[in-house]
């Protein structure tokens, strides 16, 4: 196969099961609160203290500071977004507001900075088979935009039913594809042999959650599955490289370079439409959202704001 060596009906079982299950922990941690603090509290306490020392160490394939300080970063921000949608004087504070960009963005040059460094880099490292190349600037560059891109956090919200999901209304379809290519490509790049399920599976997860499930609520959706699929991975890293459902990246430079020349160009047209818009209809990338009036923002404002308090002027769905 192009992007992969041979992939069998099992691992394709395996991939959909893996799907499902971070799905239904993201649903158990949006149900409740108490549940979701042992999730991201209770047990990567235990995780650290006692299963990671062994198991994410220097010759594991998870053992490197990216995955560190990726699963704490992933952790921070789902903590900081239970902070927010349960504590009113949070959301009552526009400042509080700049911490999920923040720390989006945060996640998002984590990446950048680790494709910079495998572009140097070949043969085995660090227990994981690297092949580094120009791709890996194309792409590091495809994430510098996506950061660029990120627009309307001020109108993040909190919605109005039990769950209280953390809403972002301006984070809309375009973009969100725009950063699943590109986070794709990227685990490509950097841990080929992880991205049939660190990458495929873990995106998919968080966008049907998104899409279908709760709109709106993607960076919600993407920090719990990711905090929950890099507790799995640290303490199992042979789910991905040596168990019998591991499925291992053809490591082709044309793969690589056709993943990353894709990452980028939709990323540069989400820049260009971003442009376009701000253009337009003169908005303030700082602090307005730059996809207002359009049907997939207002939909998102429509179904989480009780109605006496919407905006009269929302382009909804005929």
């Amino acid at each position: 196969m192009f992007l992969f060596q041979q992939i069998s009906a099992m691992d394709w079982l395996m991939w959909i099961l893996v799907v499902a299950a971070l799905m239904l922990l993201n649903e158990a941690a949006r149900a409740n609160k108490w549940v979701a603090l042992i999730l991201f509290i209770g047990v990567p306490i235990i995780l650290t203290f006692f299963i990671w020392p062994t198991t994410a160490g220097p010759d594991s394939s998870t053992g490197t500071w990216f995955h560190w300080v990726k699963v704490y970063s992933a952790l921070a921000g789902c903590l900081g977004f239970l902070a927010l949608r349960f504590i009113p004087k949070l959301q009552a504070n526009k400042w509080a507001l700049i911490f999920p960009p923040a720390i989006l963005a945060f996640n998002i040059m984590e990446a950048v900075i680790r494709d910079f460094q495998v572009s140097g880099l070949h043969g085995l490292v660090d227990g994981v088979v690297m092949n580094g190349g120009a791709w890996n600037i194309m792409n590091g560059i495809a994430g510098i935009i996506n950061i660029i891109t990120i627009s309307g956090w001020f109108g993040i919200m909190i919605s109005h039913d039990k769950q209280k999901d953390m809403i972002w209304p301006d984070q809309i379809w375009p973009w969100i594809i725009a950063y699943d290519v590109w986070n794709f490509a990227y685990v490509y790049n950097c841990v080929g042999d992880h991205s049939f399920y660190a990458g495929a599976a873990l995106l998919v997860s968080c966008t049907l959650a998104a899409f279908f499930v709760k709109k709106g609520s993607w960076l919600q959706a993407r920090a719990q599955t990711l905090a929950f699929w890099m507790m799995f991975t640290m303490s199992y890293p042979t789910f991905v490289t040596d168990s019998a459902f591991a499925v291992k990246s053809s490591h082709s430079s044309a793969a690589l370079m056709t993943v990353s020349s894709i990452a980028l160009l939709i990323n540069v047209a989400v820049l260009v439409l971003h442009i376009y818009r701000t253009v337009k209809y003169r908005r303030n990338v700082l602090t307005d959202d730059i996809y207002a009036g359009t049907v997939a923002h207002d939909q998102v404002i429509a179904d989480n704001t009780p109605i006496e308090q919407q905006p009269t002027d929302l382009n909804l769905k005929k």
